[in-house]
């Protein structure tokens, strides 16, 4: 299954439902089959998505200065900042037009 988030101010954004699910969760957003991002509500999406990127990315540079050391960080070896950086770039274009971003609709 497949998250498609779309916006009347830019084009669609397609992520596996795993990938998806995972920026709803740090947006502070309940993963479902349908919902909406208001544009009142992109800032702090942005931000929560920026701070998480900044903790993935300690830590995984924590992983490579100690090979030893087990260190938890999410996801399949793709840093968070590259799959993130669409979905970001959706949320701040609709958010200059004044759209909101919805998926499953």
């Amino acid at each position: 299954m497949i998250h498609r988030f779309k916006s009347q101010a830019a084009a669609d954004v397609i992520m596996l439902q795993a990938n998806g699910d995972q920026m709803l969760s740090i947006i502070g957003k309940q993963p479902a089959a349908q919902g909406i991002i208001t544009v009142a509500q992109v800032p702090a999406a942005i931000e929560a998505l920026e701070v998480a990127i900044e903790i993935h990315e300690a830590a995984e540079a924590r992983r490579r200065e100690n090979p030893g050391l087990v260190v938890e960080v999410e996801g399949d070896g793709v840093m968070l900042r590259h799959r993130a950086g669409p979905f970001i770039d959706l949320l701040k274009t609709s958010a200059q037009a004044g759209k909101d971003v919805v998926w499953g609709v």
